[in-house]
């Protein structure tokens, strides 16, 4: 333990004494770490936990240093290596829990669940004897009881609507693929849509898959959408930039002080370097989103449509600990094509960073574009000419402000307490058989469903037996997009996630802009100066 702590204290002191530029060495700095551990360990009042306290310690340190520099404790870490390898080992659903029970929503193709024959609608009353049900049941027993090694077996009880006792299934454990992509579907003729929610080890493989099919139905354009996307591994936001640019175009490059400038360029593997492009941005758009938006736009390769995106240009690198813990370190920036960090400031402490989105929320900028200053030292040109900037996120080329009206506080009750989603999985699975009889695709969904006003009523009833007491006017500003919502969802239950989306998109004025630039070449070419 004492030589795990000491190597451990030499490395974090190590990145502290270079990043704050102390006089202590780190050995130094290590013996003295080492001393007080000692110290509280021979002689504190009470009982302490040295593993607690070096934890942390480690935490305090790395928060000194930057908002993106952290500890992952060794249960942390698989989960996030999880997310990012894009797998976890389980059953295969996708679920909900509903009245205390847990509710599959889909079984996952090609997974035991379906496999085994599970559908939408079963609900899972028991896991290897152990009941499932009842108010203990919550996201954290599912994933503690359903996922497990590949290859060992559970048992799950299954209640299906129609039957008076539940079935058991015997299911054996496999690999369960965490999908990067949201939606995937053609938007207009010729123009497709492709929604990415992170940049994962397996995202490249699935945007491809989905760029074939498109293309097998009339591709020739595409919307990629990276709104809300946070990011995740740089070499897949490399592969998917190196998508649409020319071989040897520079995409991003990084450096640091202990980091030499290294340049990634692209390849001659782009299969879209000639269709028209726009992305999608905004404010939950981090990271590898913004490497990928600041190539298109610093090459004036596509139009980039919505508003200012996070701002994070921090590189990450993992390094592991003794324990089977890891911290995930700064050590470098990165810079779009025309030389801009878009890093935006942290000098004011991690509180003030995680802020600043409610302060531009605040300062007006969401629904005015003049509300954003940058000064002229921020200043950059793209290949064509055009003015971007730098320094805190890439500004869009066209703005799409956020229209909040509907989004009252009402819609966040009825959303946050999930009774949208109780109202729609009552309704789904009481009439799923009719509903896909009727729209047995989500075409003839589209075109021929529409959530009844009653729903309105039904949801006004709800929030009042929950606490939430109606204000008419709220009620009477949040209807249109309450009953959008409700469409969608029953879409999602009836189909899949990008079926939500296929619904959910046709007002959005972002992708409305974006199918109207794309339809235009004429405006494109107005836009990028060419």
């Amino acid at each position: 333990m004492r030589k795990a702590l000491f190597t451990l204290s030499l490395l974090l002191l190590a990145a502290v004494h270079a990043a704050l530029g102390q006089d202590m060495t780190p050995r130094q700095a290590g013996d003295k770490l080492s001393a007080l551990l000692s110290y509280i360990e021979m002689t504190y009042v009470d009982t302490a936990s040295i593993d607690r306290l070096t934890e942390t310690a480690i935490v305090g340190m790395l928060e000194a240093l930057d908002p993106h520099s952290f500890y992952l404790s060794q249960e942390d870490l698989k989960d996030a290596n999880e997310e990012l390898s894009g797998n976890f080992e389980g059953i295969g659903v996708q679920f909900q829990i509903w009245h205390d029970t847990i509710l599959i929503i889909s079984a996952i193709t090609g997974g035991p669940s379906e496999k085994a024959g599970l559908i939408a609608g079963d609900r899972i009353v028991s896991i290897d004897g152990v009941e499932a049900t009842g108010r203990h049941v919550d996201n954290e027993f599912v994933f503690k009881h359903l996922r497990g090694p590949k290859g060992s077996k559970v048992r799950v009880g299954i209640l299906r609507k129609g039957r008076s006792n539940p079935t058991e299934y015997t299911l054996i454990r496999d690999n369960i693929p965490i999908t990067s992509l949201d939606a995937a579907f053609m938007a207009a003729p010729a123009i497709g849509y492709i929604k990415l929610n992170r940049f994962a080890q397996n995202t490249m493989a699935e945007y491809q898959d989905a760029v074939r099919q498109l293309k097998r139905e009339g591709l020739q354009k595409i919307i990629l959408d990276l709104r809300g996307n946070s990011g995740g591994y740089l070499f897949a936001a490399v592969e998917l930039a190196d998508q649409f640019l020319a071989p040897g175009r520079l995409i991003v490059y990084t450096e640091g002080i202990n980091s030499p400038r290294q340049e990634m360029e692209a390849t001659w593997l782009g299969s879209f370097e000639k269709g028209e492009v726009c992305v999608l941005i905004d404010e939950g758009s981090a990271s590898a989103s913004e490497i990928v938006a600041g190539a298109v736009q610093d090459w004036d390769r596509g139009v980039v449509i919505g508003r200012r995106s996070f701002g994070k240009g921090l590189v990450q690198k993992q390094f592991p600990l003794t324990d089977g813990s890891a911290i995930r370190l700064t050590t470098a920036r990165y810079f779009t094509p025309s030389g801009r960090c878009i890093q935006k400031p942290y000098e004011a402490g991690s509180d003030e960073y995680m802020m600043e989105l409610v302060s531009r929320y605040e300062h007006g900028e969401y629904v005015n574009a003049d509300s954003i200053q940058f000064p002229d030292s921020l200043k950059y040109s793209t290949r064509g000419g055009r003015t971007v900037y730098g320094g805190g996120g890439i500004m869009p080329d066209l703005f799409i402000p956020w229209d909040s009206t509907a989004y009252t506080e009402l819609y966040a009750d009825l959303a946050g307490e999930g009774l949208m989603n109780d109202l729609v999985l009552a309704y789904t699975e009481q009439h799923r058989k009719e509903l896909l009889s009727h729209h047995p695709d989500i075409g003839a969904y589209i075109q021929g469903f529409q959530a009844p006003h009653s729903w309105i009523d039904e949801l006004k009833a709800m929030a009042e037996e929950n606490g939430h007491p109606v204000d008419p006017a709220e009620l009477g500003r949040s209807s249109e997009l309450i009953l959008l919502q409700l469409k969608a969802l029953v879409a999602r239950n009836l189909f899949d996630v990008s079926a939500y989306f296929q619904v959910i998109l046709k007002t959005d004025p972002a992708m409305l802009k974006a199918v109207e630039v794309l339809s235009d070449s004429r405006m494109q070419r107005e836009i990028l100066g060419k």
